[in-house]
């Protein structure tokens, strides 16, 4: 498996994750195709200069170019200030490999190792028993449900935790 920045070049593979009712079943139904574009033109932006880390899933790393999903982690202002978060999607065809688990795991590894964006959140579906099993599996803390926005919509989620320094179990 290999993680790469996002690059202008992802369009499509965003259309795919996020313009798909299967893949955005958890997330209140697809986005609209029309922004994409201007989607990835700020996330590749937000890749180069690090204020954010936008991967993308490929899982040969002879073939860049193959994606399979993307994991990300960010900052955004929360309740209490500014909230880290990671958050992962991967595509249909390489679900049930543990590619998304294996990415989330890379990206805080890198967190740990780094010591960068201290406690980082996830916020899963209720319903999303794939991506709430990662945050088990990688030691995360259940925080609690709660109701979250994502491109304006409400979702009721599962709150997690970790800090990735203190609490990453072992790979």
């Amino acid at each position: 498996m290999l993680l790469r920045d996002v690059t202008h070049d992802d369009v499509d593979a965003y259309v795919r994750m996020r313009c798909d009712p299967v893949m955005m079943a958890e997330l209140d139904g697809p986005l609209p195709a029309g922004g994409m574009t201007d989607k990835v033109r700020r996330d590749a932006r937000q890749a180069a200069d690090g204020t954010a880390w936008i991967k993308m899933i490929c899982p040969e790393p002879r073939t860049p170019g193959e994606v399979a999903g993307t994991v990300t982690i960010w900052t955004h202002d929360g309740d209490d200030g500014p909230m880290s978060e990671i958050g992962w999607m991967v595509l249909p065809r390489y679900q049930g490999r543990g590619l998304g688990g294996r990415a989330a795991r890379a990206l805080l590894e890198r967190a740990r190792d780094e010591d960068r964006w201290g406690e980082v959140h996830a916020f899963p579906a209720t319903t999303n028993v794939a991506s709430n099993g990662i945050c088990r599996s990688l030691g995360f803390r259940f925080v609690g449900e709660r109701e979250v926005e994502f491109a304006g919509r409400m979702l009721r989620t599962n709150h997690w935790a970790i800090t990735p320094r203190a609490d990453l179990t072992p790979g």
